[in-house]
């Protein structure tokens, strides 16, 4: 079956419905902020640690809003935080929901390219319009979150053609904000990727030094002592944290499971990053090395599920439309917030709630070995040549100068999934 002809004039037709599709979506989300009166609770927590920062107070010794949240993150981030204390509260608020908006339409183009594919405008705003409402992402808009962030840094480094300069900068950087990126350090030097590894880990080291001299009395307090407190990051066992721990605080109705948690904690690590260093391709060991870390957190609240987007555009990009729905549902569901979890409630839950409970957590589980055996079609072949393509790095070509849709290269008559170094 032939596709139909799509003529210039059709594409342009498209471009305005999609951006009124993400205007109907934002006014949609400005309603419910409004209506809910959404206090956007992360931003509050940044610019006090900026102001902690600006004034010379204690950066680990305030809480703000009425949950009484302090601050969890590295000294350096609370450096980066400084020019949120530059703006009117509201005028930071708009900002930070721009931004963020800005920055998933960022994510979805670069998804698109680890994935091997390409966004025109009209599907990059339709795509945003209907990611906005994905939970994770969601939440992260809601609550002023950096995750979006974190995540395109990330992306964008690890994406970039090989041999960049500077490549790893980034990601060292995004750890050295938020520790948990760190574990995508540990993939370049499992993938082999050794100078990548160390630029990235040089750019960790240098955000430490950096926070250790322009705040020497914080940097002790944090790495000696509030680094390994995690009650202060909130409880583990509430229905918000989608990790392993949470599961199995929730499970056993132990808020502190102990050796319950952390072997299999340990376990899920050597194994995810071990299905990393052995992925047919780049795009399943980013996803393998994210789903590991979302995972053996002590706490990864539901938004910093974020890695959804890369995950739904792959498997749009393997052809697995089916699959890319139950997934795409389970992100919208929202099924633990449906569940009673004020007070301890979540510490008492029945059998049937639990799956509930923790959906994310069980997507995790399972695409562990989905993206390393499920996914993988083919057999692994070297690339002929690597091109590069302005719009997401780089792309697989064929001997004849031409690239096949899904990003993959054709060798001797065999067509086989080729990993980007």
């Amino acid at each position: 079956m032939t596709e139909p002809t799509v003529t210039p004039r059709s594409r342009k037709g498209r471009t305005p419905a999609a951006a009124a599709l993400l205007a109907a979506s934002l006014l949609a989300f400005a309603a419910l902020c409004l209506a809910q009166h959404i206090p956007m609770a992360d931003t509050l927590v940044y610019r006090a640690e900026g102001a902690a920062v600006a004034n010379g107070t204690d950066l680990y010794g305030f809480t703000v809003t009425e949950w009484e949240l302090p601050a969890t993150y590295p000294p350096f981030a609370a450096i980066l935080f400084v020019p949120t204390t530059w703006l009117p509260l509201p005028a930071l608020r708009l900002a930070f929901i721009l931004g963020n908006i800005a920055l998933l339409a960022l994510l979805i183009h670069l998804s698109a390219g680890l994935a091997g594919t390409r966004t025109r405008p009209a599907l990059l705003l339709a795509a945003t319009a209907a990611a906005l409402w994905l939970e994770p992402v969601f939440q992260t808009v809601l609550f002023g979150q950096i995750n979006l962030a974190l995540a395109c840094l990330i992306l964008w480094d690890l994406t970039r053609p090989p041999g960049a300069t500077g490549k790893g900068f980034a990601l060292g950087i995004a750890a050295g904000i938020k520790l948990t990126p760190a574990i995508f350090i540990a993939y370049l030097f499992l993938r082999g990727r050794v100078r990548e590894g160390c630029t990235a880990l040089a750019a960790l080291t240098g955000t430490v030094a950096l926070g250790a001299l322009v705040l020497p009395a914080a940097s002790a307090d944090f790495w000696t002592h509030r680094l390994f407190e995690t009650n202060r990051v909130g409880k583990a066992w509430i229905v918000d944290n989608q990790s392993l721990q949470g599961l199995i605080a929730r499970a056993l109705h132990d808020p502190t499971p102990g050796p319950a948690w952390a072997i299999p904690a340990a376990l899920t690590a050597a194994l995810g990053l071990w299905l990393a260093r052995r992925a047919r391709s780049e795009p399943r060991g980013i996803l393998l090395t994210a789903a590991t870390a979302l995972l053996i957190s002590p706490i990864s609240w539901s938004h910093h599920w974020v890695w959804c987007v890369p995950l739904l555009t792959l498997l749009m990009a393997e052809g697995r439309p089916r699959l890319t729905a139950a997934v795409a549902t389970l992100f919208t569901a929202r099924t633990f917030w449906l569940l009673p979890h004020q007070g301890d409630l979540d510490l008492h839950l029945p059998w049937w709630q639990q799956p509930l409970a923790s959906p994310y957590v069980l997507l995790g589980v399972a695409l562990l070995p989905m993206l390393s055996t499920y996914l993988s079609t083919g057999t692994q072949v070297p690339a002929p040549r690597a091109e590069v393509d302005s719009l997401h790095g780089y792309r697989c070509a064929n001997r004849d100068g031409s690239a096949n849709r899904d990003g993959t290269a054709i060798r001797d008559g065999a067509a086989g999934g080729v990993g980007r170094p």
